[in-house]
């Protein structure tokens, strides 16, 4: 059993002339990550979040790390007027929307029987109907253009049992139902709508909405010994928003080193 993080892939200009839109992109996360990796692979992108301080400071970062600035946006995905601030700025900004890669999602911990209404309502509206606002928004814009691809971040819990784990897991099998239907009216106007499926990537924001020990726990069950790294995450991302995948859509791309 190797614990070695494998080595960084440089960029192959996977999505070069691309135009890339990516939400939840500040902090640490997986979301970060795939703006960064997108850059890399040639793309002109914007990233959106709904902490103004920690999206200049993502902004910053990435500009450190890869010599270019991303756009920015504000938006909360759970207001239909700001999705919709969010696709009219990302138009503005680059032109036209190749990609969207619909990262937010949230979670937490809270058996069922302890579990209160406004904690199963605030997971599932981002997770799950944020994701759906989001396409709502920007799929109609790649419908006219004839072309896109839309990555969604799920998660294996939508295939998983996991304790105290129902809402997200509810809105992660959502997420998967969800880009299977989506994908099969987007494929007539040549759009593609596929999703990952992560088992767990750990960083910092993970960490503090994660019980003691859980994480130690969920990482001895990987048949590597580790947990992902947010950019092997993002890599399977930048494989399904490319021409590679041409073929694929109302795919679910489990990104695990065990059996979904």
């Amino acid at each position: 059993m190797s614990k070695e993080v494998p080595a960084y892939t440089e960029g192959r200009n996977l999505l070069a002339g691309k135009t890339v839109v990516v939400t939840a992109a500040a902090g640490t996360g997986i979301g970060w990550w795939a703006a960064r990796r997108a850059i890399e692979e040639g793309a002109s992108v914007l990233i959106s979040d709904l902490h103004e301080r920690r999206l200049g400071e993502a902004a910053e970062r990435l500009e450190k790390e890869t010599g270019q600035r991303p756009a920015t946006a504000l938006c909360n995905v759970t207001i239909q007027a700001q999705v919709d601030a969010l696709r009219d700025a990302s138009i503005e900004a680059l032109g036209h929307v190749d990609v969207l890669v619909n990262n937010a999602g949230l979670g937490g911990y809270a058996r069922l029987a302890e579990m209160t209404d406004d904690q199963w309502n605030v997971v599932l509206d981002v997770t799950l109907t944020g994701t759906m606002r989001m396409t709502r928004a920007f799929l109609p814009h790649m419908c006219e253009r004839g072309s896109g691809a839309i990555v969604n971040n799920a998660s294996v819990l939508g295939w998983r049992a996991q304790e105290g784990q129902s809402h997200y897991a509810a809105a992660k099998a959502g997420v998967m139902a969800f880009t299977r239907c989506v994908a099969m009216e987007a494929a007539e106007s040549g759009v593609r709508v596929n999703a990952v499926a992560p088992s767990i990537a750990v960083h910092e924001f993970l960490s503090k909405v994660t019980p003691d020990g859980l994480i130690e726990e969920l990482v001895a069950k990987e048949a590597f010994g580790r947990a992902a790294e947010p950019f092997e995450v993002a890599n399977a991302m930048m494989f399904l928003a490319s021409d590679y995948s041409s073929y694929m859509t109302g795919e679910v791309l489990s990104v695990s080193s065990q059996r979904a």
